[in-house]
């Protein structure tokens, strides 16, 4: 386990206030960061580091409120629609109603995404594709957080991360996701078991069922372990260097920003069906995996934000 001490978004704070001779003091474990220079004051907490106004940064962490935003300003985006737990739904008649959630995924044949409405962990995100399994992961979302968002699943063919400051791009880099070559001898779990990480083997586990991992896959097949794109659940950044591709991620990315009313975000658009668009706006720009990879890159990224903040 990685101590929150020794995140790269923190080590990059310390650098770029030790090389310009700004104070700084680190509280609550590293989480919140207090910097001075002269009579100027900044803060940071968690990936925040203050540039993004109250507002958009909760559009930003509330799914089914962004994609309302990003859809009123005509910009394509997965839809996401909110579902209240028990605490808040007494102000929302029926935004707790199961009816409504069964309804939806009648509506889908190829399934629902089911995630918690608000935070950007990656955990307690569930592809359902019956009733049982709906329930299941509703009553495991409600347990923990107060409200979920539920959108169609999509086949999503490419997912790229746009890190924007200001509307200019500072990194886009692609999420792969892991996968293995059948060679018609050894199962999908043995294969997985030769080459994965421990996170993209325990992603494995809850994709699968045992059959499938015992299956024996045909020589030559691919096989992706895990339908999310989730870097914590093992996929690897790949910076994006197709330059098409690059501007037409980047052209997105900016419009979603400018819909939100953000300056420093990341947003992660998706590659459906022929088209791109817009999955998620994350006001906390966390690049720990990249920085792992790119660590000179990340700390242009973050020197630029922080310039930025005491401009």
């Amino acid at each position: 386990m990685v101590l929150i001490s020794q995140r790269i978004f923190l080590e990059t704070i310390k650098k770029y206030c030790l090389a310009r001779s700004i104070a700084l003091e680190v509280r609550s474990g590293g989480w919140l960061v207090i910097m001075t220079k002269g009579d100027t004051r900044r803060l940071a907490i968690g990936y925040d580091i203050g540039l993004n106004s109250a507002v958009a940064h909760q559009v930003a962490n509330d799914k089914s409120a962004c994609a309302e935003v990003l859809a009123s300003a005509g910009i394509s985006a997965i839809p996401h629609r909110l579902f209240l737990g028990s605490k808040l739904s007494k102000h929302i008649p029926g935004s707790d109603s199961l009816d409504a959630m069964l309804l939806l995924l009648a509506q889908h044949p190829h399934g629902l995404v089911v995630k918690p409405n608000e935070g950007t962990s990656g955990e307690l995100v569930f592809r359902v594709t019956t009733p049982t399994q709906l329930e299941t992961a509703v009553a495991r979302i409600l347990a923990a957080h107060p409200s979920l968002a539920i959108s169609p699943y999509v086949e999503i063919k490419d997912e790229v991360r746009v890190v924007l400051l200001d509307d200019r791009a500072l990194i886009v880099y692609r999420k792969t996701r892991p996968s293995v070559v059948g060679d018609g001898a050894h199962s999908l779990r043995a294969l997985a078991q030769a080459t994965a990480t421990a996170e993209q083997l325990k992603a494995l586990s809850g994709d699968f069922d045992a059959a499938a991992l015992d299956a024996v896959p045909p020589a030559g097949e691919r096989l992706l372990l895990n339908w999310r794109h989730n870097l914590d659940a093992g996929a690897e950044p790949v910076l994006l260097t197709d330059v098409a591709t690059r501007d037409d991620c980047v052209a997105l990315a900016i419009e979603a920003a400018q819909a939100v009313g953000i300056r420093f975000a990341s947003i992660d658009v998706v590659h459906v069906d022929g088209a791109w668009q817009v999955l998620e706006v994350n006001s906390g720009v966390k690049m720990e995996t990249l920085g792992r990879r790119h660590p000179a890159l990340v700390e242009a990224a973050y020197h630029a934000a922080l310039d930025a903040v005491f401009a």
